[in-house]
């Protein structure tokens, strides 16, 4: 009995102890649960009924100074293909069942290879594939007609991407996005900060398949936009330069060429492009990931005489007068420098001879004989040059010029006429500005303001910057007045580069091309910078050809340079209405019995117009039914070739739309302009194959045109310091100087 006690008893303490340090681990659990594990339990918690998803911001616009947009973010959609049935799909129909055939029809809607679509529609190993043409989403347009298709197992998803409506339009100023939405270059780098916005949130409570619960939104912070870049740039003179390049590009082989237009009076950037270029809506051929503009350094040739001259002039120390002695200089234990005609030069000549020229040997006995190393280089400085301008484009270069750098003699003369040193054409637009502008150097900028993308009110607003005065106005116009004679006076370089009715003033510039220390023989870069009207300058151009395929690679100035500056100058100076002055007699350059002047033929009735179009050798092309010309295209005085065709309008509204196959979408955007009509769609490049009004169909203002575009070929259409000048000359053993009578 005792024993049946013991174990009854040692049973009963052993349970309850057990029940007992149960008990405590459950208090203990759940303490440890409670107040331990509690955050992280938590997290796991609001994983299971919560879900967050962030809201991406709309890239904002680059538009120009009108207001064009040049870059946007639009709807895109990604191709879709389900390759195996869905598991509650009984009838097994919403996949793609018929993979060859899928291929067939969707290769030419997207523009892809039907191999390779097809290669992506037998993988065994996904249940489905995204299709997307060159790796990037597809437009509204391309979306509707896959969807027209209603082929089993093709779906659409919809999201956005950048598009550039004018493709390869001012490609390396704009800039572009990658696939991801990521800025890879140009303005959409440089801007980045302004124009992605900031990303919002969303967090709200879900059910088990992941659908928000209505009323269960627990935050919402909404995605800031980004903002509206508004810039310098003016859509239509860029057109011009386009076009300019364009035509160029298509008759002439070269390595680059590139074109900027300023307003010298600002430092605003109204204009820039180069070849070879790329179109930013799918950037697969790119050759330069930067802008040359900015980044290509380069011997600038005879344009960098007009700072020497400058410098000379402020200092004194030019007479135009003045005679020396042309051909060459000799400078002691260097070989001697040679004017441009291997060192004949042209006799002893005045000063003002020498630089219409552009005599090597005038600029250095300006420069190094006169001015002498170190007021030639504070000048230099101050222009900008060995110095970034600031513009907001990135990997601007400084070019090599180094006032510290150690330079034997003949260096420091070869810098005068702008040869051993590198520059950029900014910082020649920049320093030629100044002269243009009567001695002030205006910081170049290409962004004008900042505006918000829903108000439109302006953030911040970029204006004119001078950074100093380099010269005075005397000086500026002394200049201004020889740069005219070297385009308009006999003997001038610059005469190709004449503009008839107008005063040009410019250099002209040609320089080898140096590669590992040498110069490459019949490698140029050939060069104009000029602006007009001469006395007040509104724009500046500066053309840059380097390296032309041509016969005499030396004259691509005239050949290449010269008809781009004078279609972008010319056509510039119409569109800002700065008709010739005919009352001065300032034209010098007789045109070629090819080319012809458009006359002004608003208000003349229509068989009046004919005839005149007739004397002149143009085609005319009459819109609408009206007696009178009402319009015309183009512009009265601009310079075309004989054979060409025009536009006369003969009413203002309900005139017949003409037929734009074979035109470039720069003559499409005059037309539309003549018609009052938006062209809302655009289309591949090069020139026109289809238009969404055809035709001879009656237009009416703001009526709305689409074109597609294609290549041509779819159409079938110093010296030690201290020492004196004297004893230099001396020493070089010859006399350049002769003081006229």
């Amino acid at each position: 009995m005792k024993d049946i006690r013991k174990k009854i008893n040692l049973r009963t303490f052993f349970i309850g102890g057990l029940f007992t340090l149960s008990f405590f681990a459950l208090i203990f659990r759940t303490f440890w649960i409670q107040y331990i594990d509690s955050p992280e339990l938590l997290v796991k918690a609001k994983d299971t009924w919560e879900r967050s998803s962030a809201l991406n911001p709309k890239r904002g616009e680059i538009v120009d100074r009108n207001g064009q947009v040049l870059a946007y973010q639009g709807k895109a959609y990604t191709v879709i293909a389900r390759l195996k049935p869905y598991p509650n799909d009984k009838k097994n129909t919403n996949y793609v069942s018929n993979p060859e055939e899928t291929a067939s029809k969707l290769a030419p809607i997207l523009d892809m290879p039907k191999e390779k679509i097809l290669q992506r529609l037998m993988r065994k190993d996904v249940d489905q594939v995204e299709i997307r043409p060159g790796g990037w989403k597809v437009p509204k347009e391309t979306a509707d007609k896959v969807k027209e298709l209603n082929l089993p197992g093709i779906g659409l998803y919809e999201e956005s991407r950048r598009y550039y409506p004018y493709g390869t339009f001012a490609s390396h100023v704009i800039g572009y996005t990658n696939l991801d939405g990521e800025a890879k270059m140009g303005l959409e780098r440089q801007m980045d900060e302004q124009l992605r916005g900031e990303k919002g949130s969303l967090k709200f409570r879900k059910d088990r398949l992941g659908n928000q619960l209505p009323g269960g939104v627990e935050s919402y912070k909404p995605a800031k936009d980004g903002n509206k870049v508004v810039l310098t740039l003016n859509h239509q003179i860029q057109s011009y330069v386009e076009d300019a390049l364009n035509q160029a590009d298509a008759k002439y082989k070269m390595k680059s060429v590139s074109v900027v237009v300023a307003d010298p009076n600002t430092g605003q950037i109204l204009a820039m492009g180069s070849r070879p270029s790329f179109n930013p809506n799918a950037p697969k051929d790119i050759q330069n990931f930067t802008n040359p503009v900015v980044s290509a350094e380069f011997e600038p040739g005879s344009t960098f005489k007009i700072v020497t001259l400058a410098a000379a002039i402020e200092e004194k120390e030019f007479n135009a007068n003045e005679y020396y002695k042309s051909g060459t200089y000799k400078i002691k234990g260097s070989p001697p420098v040679r004017d441009h005609n291997r060192g004949i030069g042209w006799g002893w000549i005045t000063f003002k001879e020498g630089v219409k020229r552009s005599s090597n040997v005038a600029f250095v006995i300006l420069g190094y004989d006169r001015l002498k190393k170190d007021r030639l280089f504070s000048y230099l400085q101050k222009f900008g040059f060995g110095g970034k301008t600031g513009i907001e484009l990135p990997h601007e270069a400084r070019g090599s010029f180094d006032p510290n750098r150690k330079y034997y003699p003949r260096d420091i003369a070869s810098i005068t006429f702008g040869q051993g040193v590198t520059v950029t054409a900014i910082q020649q637009v920049a320093a030629v500005g100044a002269i243009a502008n009567g001695g002030k150097l205006m910081k170049p900028y290409i962004v004008k303001e900042i505006r918000d993308p829903k108000t439109n009110e302006v953030i911040q607003e970029f204006k004119p910057q001078m950074v100093r005065r380099v010269v005075s106005e005397d000086t500026a116009k002394q200049v201004r007045d020889l740069l005219d004679a070297v385009v308009n006076e006999k003997h001038g370089t610059g005469q190709p580069f004449a503009l008839p009715g107008y005063h040009v003033a410019g250099k002209t510039g040609t320089a080898q091309v140096a590669r590992n220390g040498h110069y490459v023989r019949g490698k140029y870069i050939n060069s104009f910078i000029g602006f007009a009207p001469k006395d007040k300058p509104r724009l500046l151009v500066y053309v840059m050809v380097e390296e032309p395929q041509i016969d005499t690679p030396s004259a691509g100035g005239k050949i290449i340079a010269a008809p781009i500056f004078k279609s972008v100058m010319e056509r510039s100076l119409q569109y800002l209405k700065l008709s010739p002055d005919e009352t001065d007699g300032h034209t010098t350059e007789i045109m070629g019995d090819e080319s012809t002047v458009m006359p002004d033929l608003i208000g003349k009735n229509v068989s009046q117009a004919k005839q005149i179009l007739g004397q002149a050798g143009l085609r005319a092309e009459i819109l609408g039914n009206g007696k009178t010309i009402v319009r015309q295209y183009p512009s009265a005085k601009a310079e075309l070739t004989k054979g060409s065709a025009v536009y006369i309008l003969t009413v203002k509204d309900g005139t017949q739309m003409p037929n734009l196959t074979g035109k470039t979408l720069r003559e499409v955007m005059e037309l539309a302009s003549l018609l009052d009509i938006q062209v809302t769609g655009i289309n591949g490049e090069g020139y026109v194959i289809t238009q969404s009004i055809q035709p001879g169909a009656k237009v009416k203002k703001g009526d709305k045109l689409a074109v597609t575009l294609a290549p041509k070929s779819t159409t079938g259409a110093a010296q030690p310091e201290g020492e004196k000048a004297k004893k230099h000359k001396e020493e070089s053993g010859e006399q350049n100087i002769k003081t006229a009578n």
